[in-house]
């Protein structure tokens, strides 16, 4: 049945649910938002939290199921049986597509917990959006520029102290940091202009990651790497929702958190290089699987 209704149909009543779904949603996660932020007892905001981590959950429950009446889209998904929803990581991603914030969260639901981004603390005053991620407990980060500390010496390593403060939250609940290392979406002319070593990738962009692991301390267990691939061409979220993305093929990896990457990347010249070394062999191995998820024949 779901074959013969035309693509552009498809996408038209999938985009429909995703309305309806983020409307019916949104509207008590906002209300419980706002009484969180106007009642600063901690008892009261635990369990707000409560609420709000079941709100977001089925959200992207029903997104899921959303994509899931739409089909025609064959999932490969490899590696994901050693993740725990009980546990702390820092996962870790290509980025292509701002389809890929679907398939993480499609891949991940209820098996690893709820996904957040390091955000920039002046996001917090984005209007709507601020109180949203503030209220899910998305940690907000403050980042000093060189140039700046420069003119105010004595705030070096302040960015990270304040951070990690704000990070305390999570060291009695469970939490997933989200990381796109390349820090933009793929494309052949950023490719170019950049003139990437890697033939899938970007260049990586080891401060985020440094940052994250220097703010949160011991507190993670992982890095969860994905390594997402589209072996028929990577598509739009029209595309996905017509279903026209024929497959999508992922790959997890759980990469240990050892000493050889734990140290003070923005202050030790030495440490710095071993971790942009670490982070470069990583990405090549990344290259090096995309080839094979990306050969269009059905793997075994």
């Amino acid at each position: 049945m779901r074959r013969m209704i035309p693509g552009p149909l498809k996408g038209v009543l999938s985009f429909t649910g995703f309305v309806v779904n983020t409307i019916f949603w949104v509207i008590p996660l906002f209300i419980t938002a706002f009484l969180k932020l106007i009642i600063p007892l901690e008892f009261w905001r635990k369990g707000c939290d409560k609420v709000l981590n079941w709100l977001a959950s089925n959200w992207i429950a029903v997104n899921n199921l959303n994509l899931g009446l739409v089909g025609g889209t064959r999932w490969e998904v490899r590696g994901i049986e050693g993740v725990s929803i009980n546990a702390w990581y820092l996962v870790v991603s290509n980025h292509q597509s701002w389809v890929d914030i679907l398939v993480l969260q499609k891949i991940f639901h209820g098996k690893i917990p709820f996904l957040k981004f390091f955000l920039k603390k002046e996001l917090i005053w984005v209007p709507v959006m601020g109180l949203a991620w503030w209220a899910l407990d998305f940690p907000f980060m403050k980042r000093y520029s060189r140039a700046f500390l420069e003119k105010k010496p004595h705030l070096k390593g302040k960015d990270i102290e304040i951070t990690r403060k704000a990070c305390k939250k999570f060291e009695t609940v469970p939490v997933s940091i989200m990381n796109f290392m390349e820090g933009t979406r793929f494309t052949a002319d950023k490719h170019r202009r950049q003139n990437s070593p890697y033939k899938h990738l970007l260049r990586p962009k080891s401060g985020g990651i440094a940052f994250v692991l220097a703010a949160m301390g011991t507190q993670l267990n992982s890095i969860v790497d994905v390594t997402i691939a589209y072996p028929r061409g990577v598509g739009s979220f029209w595309d996905l929702i017509c279903g026209r993305i024929r497959d999508i093929r992922v790959e997890v990896k759980l990469v240990p958190i050892t000493e050889e990457i734990r140290g003070d990347y923005f202050n030790d010249q030495a440490f710095r290089q071993r971790f942009q070394d670490w982070i470069n062999a990583h990405w090549a191995a990344k290259d090096a699987q995309l080839d094979l998820l990306l050969d269009p024949r059905p793997s075994n």
